[in-house]
C-alpha cells in the first residue's frame, strides 16, 4: 500500500533548469532549484512542514496575541495556536488541503476556501499562482470575499531562502529596511526603533554570523519599479533574492533556531507580510475587504 506524503500530492512545475515543488496541505512552496542549486531551503518529502516552510500564512501572518480582536464591534476568539505564548499563529489555512485551479508545466495555481469559523466568521476564495519564468518563480496571492459582510485581512507567506548547503552563519545578509519592530517575550509589538547604529542594520552587506534572528523589519527602501529586495549571498558564490511589490510594507527575518537539530539556521526565513505581528488587534496594516473585494500581492524570489 502506498501511503500518501505528509504533505499531500505534490504538484512539480518546471521551466528549464529550474524546478519548484508546491504542495497539497497548506498550498505551500516545499521546493524550488535553479540549475541544480536549491533557492528556497525544502523539507523532505516524506516530513510534516516544519517551521512553516513555504506556508501561505492567511487571514492574517505572524502573531495575534490571545487570539482576540474586535472587528466592527464584534468580539471575536480564536483558538490558541501558539498557546506557550497564548497566541494565535499564521492564520487559518497552513493544515487545510488545497486544490489546483489551473496548471500548465511551468505554473500551478492553488485554490482554497475558507468557510466561516468560529472567531473569523467570514468567508474568503483564495488562489495563489506559483509560476517559473525566465527571472526566477513569481507567486501572486488573491483572496476574494465571497461573504456578506466586510471581513479583516492579512496575508504573508514563509520561504526560507537556502544557505547554499550549510548554515546561515557565513552568508552575506542584505536587507533595505529602515526601522525593525521591537518584540516582548510572547513575541508581539513593543515599539519601534530604527536600525541605524544597531546589530540589525543589514543596509549594506553584512554577515550573519551567530545573530539569532526572529524580527519584523519596515520602511522597505524600494527600486523605481516599487519592488524591495532581500539578498542573501552565499558561500557556494551564488546569491538568493526575494523580492516584494509594494503591498508587502514588512519583511519578517528568521534564523531559524527553533527548529530541530539538524535543520535549524539551514535556511534563512523570508517572509512577506502586508500587516506587522498583531494586526488584527492594533489595526497596522490591516485590510478591510468589502464583500465581493480582491485583494492582490506578489513577491518573488531567484538565484544569482
Amino acid at each position: 500500500m502506498r501511503h500518501p506524503a505528509p504533505s499531500g500530492e505534490q504538484f512539480e512545475i518546471v521551466l528549464g533548469e529550474q524546478r519548484a515543488t508546491v504542495v497539497e496541505v497548506g498550498g505551500g512552496i516545499r521546493s524550488y532549484s535553479a540549475g541544480g542549486l536549491d533557492v528556497l531551503d525544502p523539507y523532505p518529502v516524506g516530513a510534516i512542514c516544519d517551521g512553516a516552510h513555504g506556508t501561505p500564512l492567511m487571514p492574517w501572518p505572524n502573531r495575534l496575541g490571545d487570539g482576540r480582536y474586535t472587528f466592527d464591534g464584534r468580539e471575536q476568539q480564536l483558538p490558541l495556536t501558539e498557546p506557550e505564548r497564548r497566541n494565535a499563529i499564521h492564520g487559518l489555512l497552513r493544515w487545510h488541503g488545497w486544490h489546483p485551479a489551473e496548471r500548465t508545466p511551468e505554473r500551478v495555481v492553488m485554490g482554497v476556501a475558507l468557510h466561516p469559523q468560529p472567531g473569523y466568521p467570514f468567508a474568503l476564495e483564495v488562489r495563489i499562482a506559483y509560476e517559473l519564468r525566465e527571472g526566477g518563480l513569481d507567486v501572486t496571492t488573491t483572496a476574494t470575499n465571497v461573504g456578506g459582510t466586510a471581513c479583516p485581512f492579512g496575508c504573508g507567506q514563509h520561504p526560507y531562502l537556502a544557505a547554499g548547503g550549510g548554515m546561515v552563519d557565513p552568508c552575506v545578509l542584505e536587507l533595505p529596511a529602515v526601522s525593525r519592530i521591537l518584540t516582548d517575550e510572547r513575541m508581539l509589538p513593543a515599539g519601534r526603533e530604527a536600525v541605524a547604529g544597531t546589530s540589525h542594520d543589514f543596509r549594506r552587506p553584512t554577515a550573519i554570523g551567530a545573530r539569532q534572528i526572529d524580527s519584523a523589519f519596515a520602511e522597505l527602501q524600494r527600486d523605481a519599479t516599487g519592488l524591495a529586495t532581500v539578498r542573501l549571498r552565499r558561500p557556494d558564490g551564488a546569491t538568493a533574492e526575494l523580492w516584494v511589490d509594494d503591498r508587502y510594507p514588512y519583511v519578517e527575518i528568521y534564523t531559524g533556531d527553533g527548529l530541530a537539530p539538524g535543520r535549524a539556521r539551514r535556511g534563512l526565513g523570508v517572509e512577506p507580510m502586508t500587516c506587522p505581528p498583531d494586526a488584527f488587534r492594533s489595526g497596522e496594516g490591516l485590510v478591510r475587504l468589502a464583500p465581493g473585494e480582491t485583494f492582490l500581492a506578489r513577491w518573488g524570489v531567484r538565484l544569482s
